[in-house]
């Protein structure tokens, strides 16, 4: 295991470890100086690094996606914390363990795949069905499925990420159209299934998570359309208002122009994946957040897939006093009228 990592850092300490470069870059000051800006990860999270000394040397002892070893000082800049190293060398392959560099989800890959396809037999549209299992049962798509992230950053931003969140969405959608029963259960699950296809050639993650040449070109809506417009135009028959639907279903699940939809949702069942997505991913980055070390005061650290700092709710609970003896009773009410509720939906 390695000495230290990124969640243990704490201002104004001096560390010595082994990271993942996930970014590389050499860059200049105003003055023309040459300097080294470095994203270092492990499997507990990310930071970014300064070298100011022999810059353009050691740049050249190592590359992205290597692992390696500093020693430097933590220091906190506008809120944020950041390495400003002083050593740094490329680690050998026995001074590591993998392993520890990775984050990865905490649920069994092989039963959430599973749940997936439980999912997809769910589907009784024989058209929409057919598509979606010919996209998960791929034996070139399935072990990047298992594997791929949601994101690089922003949410399920680990390995299986893609997966979990996935899984996730699907359940969301059996939920909601239980009470909206007036959705496609069957272009809703198609729609969140398919929804990311496009990230397992968006992203890069065999070491770091980060972009292909693609995902930075094209990005994972334009990727995940033509791959499924593709297996849509291959299946005979397959009904054009169905592929449209399908088609308006990933091109609109970013729900605005700014966050790079091309349409706005147009139909409910667009709509309702959209906000779907939407408050997963939320959700994860909340639970990212709240899981990992940082802030202070009972807050966490600055999110910035949230663009704020969430308040850590089981700490606060713990400084409120005691409710009165007859406060108990109302409490058990609302209690069992909320699980009443639970198993109406379910």
């Amino acid at each position: 295991m390695k000495p230290v990592y990124v969640s243990d850092l704490t201002p104004d300490s001096v560390v010595t470890s082994f990271f993942l470069v996930s970014e590389k870059e050499l860059r200049s000051t105003r003055e023309g100086r040459p300097y080294l800006r470095l994203e270092l990860s492990d499997r507990s999270g990310t930071i970014e690094a300064r070298l100011w000394d022999n810059a353009e040397g050691l740049a050249r002892q190592f590359d992205r996606d290597d692992i390696i070893k500093i020693q430097g000082r933590v220091e906190s800049y506008k809120n944020r914390l950041q390495l400003a190293v002083d050593k740094i060398r490329r680690a050998e392959p026995a001074e590591v363990d993998l392993a520890d560099y990775f984050p990865h989800t905490a649920e069994d890959i092989d039963q959430l795949y599973r749940r997936l396809r439980e999912h997809v037999a769910a589907i009784k549209n024989p058209w929409l069905r057919g598509l979606v299992s010919g996209v998960i049962e791929d034996p070139a798509v399935t072990p990047r499925l298992k594997r791929a992230p949601a994101a690089k950053m922003m949410h399920h931003a680990f390995l299986g990420g893609l997966l979990e969140h996935i899984i996730s969405l699907c359940d969301l959608c059996r939920l909601v159209t239980q009470h909206y029963r007036e959705l496609d259960v069957d272009l809703l699950l198609a729609g969140a299934i398919l929804h990311d296809i496009g990230k397992l050639d968006e992203l890069c993650y065999e070491r770091a998570i980060h972009y292909t040449d693609s995902g930075q070109l094209l990005g994972h809506i334009i990727l995940g359309l033509e791959q499924v417009t593709a297996r849509m135009n291959a299946i005979e028959g397959f009904p054009m208002e169905y592929k449209t639907l399908v088609k308006h279903l990933l091109i609109s699940h970013h729900g605005q122009y700014e966050f790079g939809s091309p349409k706005l949702p147009m139909f409910r069942e667009a709509l309702v994946l959209h906000y779907l997505d939407d408050l997963d991913s939320k959700m994860g980055a909340a639970r990212a957040v709240l899981g990992a070390d940082g802030g202070e005061d009972g807050w966490s650290a600055y999110s910035s897939a949230l663009n704020r700092r969430l308040l850590r709710l089981d700490q606060f609970r713990t400084a409120q006093p005691e409710p009165p003896a007859g406060a108990v009773a109302e409490k058990d009410l609302e209690a069992a009228a909320e699980t009443e509720f639970k198993t109406k939906i379910v």
